[in-house]
């Protein structure tokens, strides 16, 4: 079995692969992933696992994860079953590269729109030869709800709620409309925008926001919570032979 494992700021996301097919998913905090690993392994037969960070990988988490099991650090020296026409490779997120051969996985024949809504949303396209271009990034919804509370002196800080409100009658519900509408119709026009230029456009969308935005989103879309583990995953077997 494979273990992908996903490290962000504040918490790790995990799947267990019997080859290709997701047997198990959690997310769990940085604080218990050593537990949580401990469980994992002495649970199912785990021998190969990759990890992806967005930050500065612990050397302990290295070395917990390198007793029990042979594992790959993803890097931008990786290979991947991909042609990356990025003209900084070394400074491309781990999270976009799992992404993109996630896609090549699922989509290989595909002109692909991958959205990934978390801290931020990160747009990246790939083509029907498996070539990727590159994309873009703009700040996440909790980012833009936390940046109208920092720059400002009296607006209050809030979350993403279940629905956005009809009318801005109260400055929460101002705050609500601004933020949710502003990356609904940023996502709307950013897909508009790739399906003017390519024909047949897929368009998948995952990351933490992915629910909310699903149901608000009115243009067609896959939505897969679990698409950079699948790619972690897929480069995993890529390289069957660490």
């Amino acid at each position: 079995m494979n273990l992908a494992i996903d490290i962000g700021n504040t918490r790790v996301k995990t799947g267990l692969f019997e080859e290709n097919t997701l047997l198990h998913n959690e997310s769990v905090t940085l604080k218990d992933f050593s537990k949580y690993l401990i469980e994992i392994t002495n649970n199912y037969k785990v021998n190969h696992a990759i990890i992806s960070s967005v930050g500065i990988l612990d050397n302990e988490i290295i070395e917990l994860l390198s007793s029990p099991l042979k594992v790959l650090q993803l890097s931008s020296k990786t290979e991947i079953p991909f042609i990356n026409n990025y003209k900084t490779p070394h400074s491309l997120g781990v999270d976009r590269i799992a992404l993109m051969a996630a896609t090549v996985k699922n989509y290989s024949d595909k002109n692909v729109l991958v959205i990934d809504a978390g801290s931020c949303i990160t747009y990246d396209f790939i083509n029907d030869k498996n070539e990727y271009f590159g994309g873009f990034i703009s700040p996440g919804i909790e980012m833009r709800y936390k940046a109208l509370n920092l720059y400002t002196m009296k607006l209050p800080k809030l979350t993403l709620i279940s629905e956005i409100p009809e009318v801005g009658n109260s400055t929460n519900n101002a705050i609500h409309i601004g933020v949710l509408n502003g990356v609904i119709q940023e996502i709307e026009g950013v897909i508009e925008q790739f399906k003017a230029k390519n024909k047949k456009l897929t368009v998948v969308l995952t990351g933490g926001d992915t629910i909310f935005l699903a149901r608000n989103i009115k243009s067609t879309i896959f939505a897969n919570p679990n698409f950079l583990l699948e790619g972690l995953n897929s480069i995993l077997i890529f390289n069957k032979d660490i």
